[in-house]
């Protein structure tokens, strides 16, 4: 089973225990989380190592594919929102603040806020990666008044500072 649908799966499970037995659940679904303390192995914690220690970084595909990147801090506002919330069995899109962005275009950003270029290998695109994603916010918004409050750049800034920190 893919990753995507077993994600699915298990939303389905909790809609059905909601339904079926009282549980009460929401589901959440984050989009491209990054920030502080993130997996090493995650794009973006590669990529700021690379440019910190003089390294290469390699891009699937043409860097065009994009993203609605949301930071680590609005996540867990989302998820304060929907364990104080009363509502039950829904499932919300957990976005960022601010507009879908190339990968190309965050890659600049990193390299502007670091204050030099990387250099960069393209290779063919990965098996099963999706061009572009972006989080229709609406439902979200509206019934838990979730408002991330951190854009790109602002928690790209706070990673590069959390990074220099273990890649000096």
């Amino acid at each position: 089973m893919s990753f995507n649908k077993s994600k699915l799966a298990g939303e389905n499970l909790c809609y059905l225990y909601w339904k079926n037995f009282g549980v009460s659940t929401i589901s959440l679904r984050y989009f491209t989380v990054f920030g502080e303390r993130h997996r090493p192995d995650m794009a973006f914690h590669i990529f700021i190592k690379e440019i910190l220690t003089d390294g290469k970084i390699t891009i699937f595909g043409d860097g065009k594919q994009s993203r609605n990147f949301t930071y680590v801090g609005d996540v867990v506002q989302a998820n304060i929102l929907a364990a104080k919330s009363e509502v039950e069995g829904e499932i919300f899109n957990v976005g960022g603040a601010g507009e879908r962005v190339t990968l190309n275009k965050t890659i600049e950003i990193i390299e502007d806020i670091i204050g030099k270029e990387v250099e960069k290998e393209f290779q063919s695109v990965a098996k099963g990666d999706v061009k572009h994603t972006e989080a229709d916010e609406t439902k979200i918004r509206e019934m838990l008044d979730y408002k991330p409050q951190v854009d790109l750049r602002e928690g790209l800034e706070r990673e590069v500072e959390w990074l220099k920190q273990i890649y000096k």
